[in-house]
């Protein structure tokens, strides 16, 4: 018996590997977040297969539907949206499961930075603007963040930055970002990217706060900010040039 770890994409439920909606379908106990996992997936659980809604469980609730499943010789698909290398709590339950000697695996997902940059139509990482992509969140509501990784601290290289888990605090963000990237800097908001109720905003610092008041968004969006949203005279890359040596 195994527990698969499973990313459950952004939302869209055609945006999960063959892999994971293969598993889905095998196993016999599925443990999903109903606030994230889109209930089409559930559709391809086995017929008889224990569903388990995990949104309002406990770490020790959940690892225990794990352990249990164990003990009765079932498989568990634990789905998780986006991918689950980044901000799932996966991390947690993998520490419980190998002290109770449960075995598991990993199914990579399309994470919610990688489905807001396709809404926007923009490549994170641009020649000569941006090459390097920060994925972070604020501490807000959370655990606290570790230090050095304050987004002042963090801003200071200027690279591209994505935030999720920070939308309510879309004024702060600002506050601490500006400094280092000022306030004409492009920035956008993707919110339930992939699905059919996706809002995208875009503008720069100096107004995303006000647009994301105004449309209401409160949950399930990523904050984007960098000079690549708006990049048009860039150099193209070297992996396509006719200089570059192809022997």
């Amino acid at each position: 018996m195994t527990v698969h770890f499973v990313g459950a994409g952004p939302g869209a439920p055609d945006l999960i590997t063959v892999r994971g909606r293969d598993l889905i379908a095998a196993s016999p106990v599925c443990l999903y977040a109903g606030s994230l996992v889109p209930p089409e997936m559930l559709a391809w659980c086995p017929p008889d297969a224990r569903l388990v809604n995990t949104a309002k469980m406990t770490l020790d609730d959940i690892v225990a539907e794990m352990v249990a499943a164990h003990a009765g010789g079932r498989d568990v698909a634990r789905l998780h949206s986006g991918d689950p290398s980044v901000f799932s709590a996966m991390a947690e339950q993998m520490r419980r499961l190998d002290a109770a000697g449960v075995p598991y695996d990993v199914v990579p997902g399309v994470p919610a930075f990688a489905a807001a940059a396709a809404s926007l139509h923009r490549e994170l990482t641009v020649p000569e603007v941006a090459q390097s992509v920060i994925l972070t969140r604020t501490s807000a509501r959370a655990t606290p963040m570790p230090p050095g990784e304050d987004l002042a601290t963090l801003g200071r290289s200027r690279a591209t930055i994505v935030l999720h888990l920070a939308v309510q605090r879309i004024g702060a963000v600002v506050a601490e970002l500006v400094p280092n990237y000022g306030a004409d800097c492009p920035a956008a908001v993707v919110a339930f990217a992939s699905r059919p109720d996706e809002v995208i905003l875009r503008g720069t610092l100096a107004d995303i706060a006000d647009q994301v008041e105004r449309a209401g968004i409160v949950r399930t969006a990523v904050i984007v900010v960098g000079r690549v949203l708006t990049a048009e005279n860039f150099t193209n890359s070297h992996l396509y040039s006719a200089a570059r040596c192809r022997s």
